[in-house]
């Protein structure tokens, strides 16, 4: 019982701070370019990973940054901001559980108890990777259209520059934005190797780090880059069909599953249900 009046506590005086974090600080998430507004919860998520941030939170170590880059920087949240809604997250979890496991046995409620915070620690971290994942296969996908694109320009005549941000604002996708977010970091004067760093970061699909080392090769050595891009783009096609292949020979076997497990039982119910009316008759 007392435990659970605790956990009501909490959730008011949680539900009190959002509500001033709300009141007070509208406004401070910034609009990026080609991306929907943040929802309400995702709005109150990002001040409370923010606020949880400011007594200092230490970032994860081993490519943290740089999985939140592959997956776009959501939201625009920093390492730090990450693992302190992580932490946010984990805390929320056990709140949640201190109620409900009054009702439970004892071995389930020891169990509830560490699986909630548990569970709430790693939901960010899985829902970063679930994100990392849906970019790398629109990288893919979008990788043929952009290197092809990118050799009619270059073959027009286009420096490399012009036509990387001429083809980031024609096209639509992951990689067709990053492509136009570098080119205006490259307009702000940002060093080219800083930038093309940061695009094979934030673009993790296979393929777009042998574009960016074609266009890091045209600029050292003056060498051509349309014959690059088009043998890019062959690969990249080439990689589609096979997947496309992969994908329909994994289909089948399911194919013959649903007829085993559904086509033939129907079909003998049907010859079944004639042998016993020609039996009755």
């Amino acid at each position: 019982m007392i435990a659970a009046v605790t956990a009501a506590i909490a959730g008011i005086c949680a539900a009190a701070g959002i509500i001033e974090l709300l009141a007070t600080e509208r406004g401070r998430l910034r609009p990026r370019r080609a991306a929907a507004p943040p929802s309400r919860l995702a709005a109150v998520a990002v001040r409370l990973a923010r606020l949880a941030r400011r007594p200092g939170v230490r970032a994860e170590p081993g490519g943290f940054d740089g999985r939140i880059a592959a997956a776009g920087t959501p939201l625009g949240l920093a390492a730090g901001e990450v693992m302190a809604l992580k932490a946010v997250a984990a805390l929320g979890g056990l709140l949640v559980a201190v109620p409900a496991v009054q009702a439970l046995p004892s071995r389930l409620a020891f169990a509830a108890l560490v699986a909630a915070p548990v569970g709430g620690f790693l939901a960010p971290e899985l829902a970063l990777r679930r994100r990392v994942r849906v970019r790398r296969k629109r990288v893919v996908g979008e990788l043929a259209d952009v290197a092809e694109l990118l050799r009619v320009a270059v073959a027009a005549g286009l420096p490399a520059d012009r036509a990387i941000g001429e083809v980031g604002r024609r096209l639509r996708g992951v990689l067709p934005g990053e492509l136009a977010a570098a080119a205006a970091r490259l307009e702000l004067g940002v060093a080219r190797g800083e930038v093309l760093r940061e695009l094979t970061v934030r673009c993790p699909g296979e393929g777009v780090a042998a574009l960016v080392a074609a266009i890091a090769r045209s600029d050292r050595h003056g060498a051509p880059l349309a014959p690059a891009l088009a043998a890019l783009a062959a690969d990249a096609r080439a990689e589609q069909a096979r997947g496309l292949r992969d994908a329909a020979a994994r289909a089948a076997p399911k194919i013959q599953l649903v007829v085993a497990l559904v086509l033939v039982p129907s079909a003998m119910l049907v010859v079944g249900a004639v042998l016993l009316q020609s039996l009755h008759s």
